[in-house]
């Protein structure tokens, strides 16, 4: 997700992968080269950003200046830097080959310098996960390798929409007990019956009455 706060809105160079999961917000700049992956929050809050070029920010790791009106963070990642999953980088200034590793803490107004490791790491750590031989410069070649794997493998993915959700059964519906035609006709035929036996039976009684008067006159 790239967002933009107030006034200022992310620079993100064409070559870069950001994960569709990713956030990235305000004045960041992300250069050539870079990898930012699921859940990652690059912010601008109050001062820039700065992902140099060839670096990689992996899973939900956290880079963000800060300041307000008397003072200002602003966080620089240098070239060719790993960010750990997880790890919390704010207001601080990552210097050119630096690796972060997961989990790891650096806050406002620090500095790691080139080429160092900030977190605990098997000592064998990049010959076992990047096939690296030790040398100064090892970090740095572990993210521009790495970077580019991740842009080379990332580069086809496509959103898969979600299959529709089935409808829920229908409750089925309850049947009112109706008689069926032939059974309603029958119930008519015996009504109209028993009203002209009523109406029979009045006139009798009626007129029943009336000899009875002229009898008795």
């Amino acid at each position: 997700m790239i967002v933009s706060s107030g006034t200022k809105k992310p620079n993100i160079h064409a070559s870069a992968y950001i994960a569709p999961t990713a956030t990235i917000s305000g004045d960041v700049t992300v250069e050539e080269g870079c990898a930012v992956l699921f859940g990652a929050v690059i912010s601008a809050e109050g001062a820039p950003v700065t992902i140099g070029a060839n670096s990689v920010v992996m899973e939900n790791a956290v880079v963000k200046s800060s300041g307000g009106k008397v003072m200002q963070f602003p966080c620089s990642v240098g070239e060719s830097c790993i960010i750990g999953p997880g790890a919390y980088v704010v207001g601080a200034t990552i210097e050119p080959g630096a690796f972060i590793a997961s989990g790891a803490r650096v806050r406002n107004g620090e500095t790691v310098a080139e080429n160092s490791t900030v977190g605990d790491i098997p000592k064998s750590f990049f010959q076992d996960v990047f096939n690296l031989p030790d040398s100064d410069d090892v970090r740095a070649k572990a993210a521009e390798g790495y970077s580019k794997f991740l842009r080379k493998t990332h580069a086809q993915d496509a959103s898969i929409a979600e299959a529709p959700k089935k409808a829920a059964p229908k409750a089925p519906q309850r049947r009112t007990e109706e008689p069926p035609p032939t059974q309603a006709t029958e119930v008519e035929k015996v009504v109209d019956v028993m009203f002209v036996e009523l109406e029979e039976a009045r006139l009798r009684r009626e007129a029943a009455i009336e000899r009875e008067k002229k009898t008795k006159r």
